[in-house]
């Protein structure tokens, strides 16, 4: 076996300004996600039909296909339309659209799981729907969704990967570069799983934590 791992050691620096890309890639798309996620949650749940429409829609024809090709319409297919964007914003958005779809499903759920007694209980106080959502509703659905939300997280973090595909140097095309230069790729991708894996460990860590620190203030 001829492995030699000091050809990345030399490389950390680059691998770790990877990981910071790959950080930020993720925290941008997960916040684009929560917004987009929000919105479309309360679509779905809406008494508008049209609105129930859009956010069905949306989900069905985000989850329905690949991250990589909704990636790759946005950085090479809207240019042919006019649309042009770098690649950092094709990625973040692509990631943070196909986000959205999955994080709507799961403030959703949360919702739903809200006992409807409550609901009626703040309107038959004079509360209008707007407010008893953010004081009422919104404390408890948020507690009962962090976990998951913790959880998509470390998906969207994993998913950053494909973003090396529109030319982001992330951690995973940080590693390919290396690789180009060494061709040392089994030492290389070893070392990038092993940054992958310090990572979303971090991210499982805190999300235990929280479940805990939840289950105490219950």
């Amino acid at each position: 076996m001829n492995l030699d791992y000091s050809v990345v050691i030399n490389k950390i620096p680059n691998l770790l300004n990877g990981c910071l890309v790959t950080l930020e890639i993720s925290l941008a798309s997960l916040l684009i996600g929560m917004l987009i996620g929000i919105v479309l949650a309360l679509f779905r749940l809406s008494s508008i039909k049209l609105f129930r429409a859009f956010s069905m829609a949306y989900i069905w024809v985000v989850r329905g296909t690949p991250l990589l090709v909704q990636l790759f319409i946005l950085y090479f297919g809207l240019p042919q339309l006019g649309i042009e964007m770098s690649s950092m914003t094709a990625g973040i958005l692509g990631i943070g659209l196909n986000t959205a779809a999955y994080i709507s499903e799961i403030i959703r759920s949360g919702i739903i799981a809200i006992d409807t007694g409550q609901m009626e209980a703040a309107e038959s106080l004079g509360m209008s729907y707007p407010k008893a959502m953010i004081r009422i509703i919104a404390p408890q659905v948020i507690r009962i969704i962090v976990p998951s939300l913790l959880n998509q997280f470390i998906i969207t973090l994993k998913n950053s990967s494909i973003a090396s595909l529109v030319t982001i140097t992330e951690l995973m095309r940080a590693g390919n570069q290396i690789i180009y230069s060494t061709f040392r790729s089994f030492e290389v991708y070893t070392v990038v799983a092993l940054l992958y894996l310090i990572m979303c460990s971090a991210l499982m860590v805190l999300s235990k934590y929280v479940e805990k620190k939840l289950e105490t203030e219950k």
